[in-house]
């Protein structure tokens, strides 16, 4: 055909690669912009093995190495690349309350064992704190609440705003804070025949998922934010809490979001 058309090879093959590299630059583009939209809607917190099992659920097979490059070039940096701590010395009761859960952490029932704890919170120059309820099940924030002061009212409030039947719930275990051991909570979980679970003194271990639902909690919102009214705390307070169970995957959950994991079948 070179030869009617009286062309060389090389213009043919020029041609062909130039073709070549405009399908390749495409190619990039798109998994640049896709990558960057799944970041944007991660609010900034997922790395490279969340990316990659996002994109493969739009039927792309990428490695993580590749999106690694790509988040280098595009400047996107996970927030949980940021190291984060602050020691925290917490007094504990004494009260005589087992370890019930023993770390039994897997559970088959939806609401059936929920666990809680306490975080500050800055809003203008003061410290405020936040109450979560997970439940095990499908690791899901099914309660929650923000106020100026720790205490068993604040804990009191997160449980009031689950949604379902409290007599469903078996056991609610959390760590040896005075805001959780208290008479206010005592008659809650008695009213709903909710067994009552403790960690054993200073074993931060005990309430793991706990621990690791705050720890996120703290990196993709407390630290990302800032607060000028509790009334804006509180508002993007159920933001994220809609954002952590409808939007956001969990790698315990096999990369599904607490949502998706509850629609499975048992």
């Amino acid at each position: 055909m070179c030869k009617v058309l009286q062309l060389s090879r090389n213009t043919y093959y020029y041609h062909l690669r130039k073709k070549d590299d405009h399908e390749k630059q495409a190619a990039k583009a798109d998994l640049e912009a896709r990558i960057f939209n799944i970041f944007q809607q991660s609010r900034n917190n997922y790395g490279t093995r969340k990316i990659k099992k996002e994109l493969t659920k739009q039927g792309l097979i990428v490695s993580k190495r590749r999106i690694g490059r790509v988040m280098k070039t595009l400047g996107l940096s996970s927030n949980y690349t940021v190291a984060y701590y602050k020691p925290q010395k917490k007094r504990s009761n004494e009260a005589v309350v087992a370890n019930v859960l023993n770390r039994e952490f897997s559970q088959n029932q939806k609401l059936s064992v929920l666990v809680s704890d306490l975080t500050y919170v800055r809003v203008g120059k003061k410290w405020h704190y936040v109450c979560l309820f997970v439940d095990l099940f499908n690791r899901e924030i099914v309660g929650a609440s923000a106020g100026p002061n720790k205490d068993a009212a604040l804990v009191y409030k997160a449980l009031s705003t689950i949604k379902g039947n409290l007599s469903d719930v078996q056991l609610f275990h959390t760590d040896r804070g005075s805001e959780f051991d208290n008479q206010l909570m005592a008659e809650a979980t008695e009213t709903f025949g909710i067994e009552r679970s403790l960690s054993a003194k200073g074993c931060p271990y005990d309430n793991a998922v706990a621990e690791a639902t705050y720890k996120s909690f703290k990196i993709e919102f407390v630290y990302q934010m800032t607060f000028h009214s509790l009334e804006q705390l509180d508002l993007e307070l159920w933001d994220y809490v809609n954002w952590f169970n409808n939007i956001r995957i969990h790698q315990t959950l096999g990369y599904l979001t607490p949502a998706e994991f509850k629609q499975q079948p048992l």
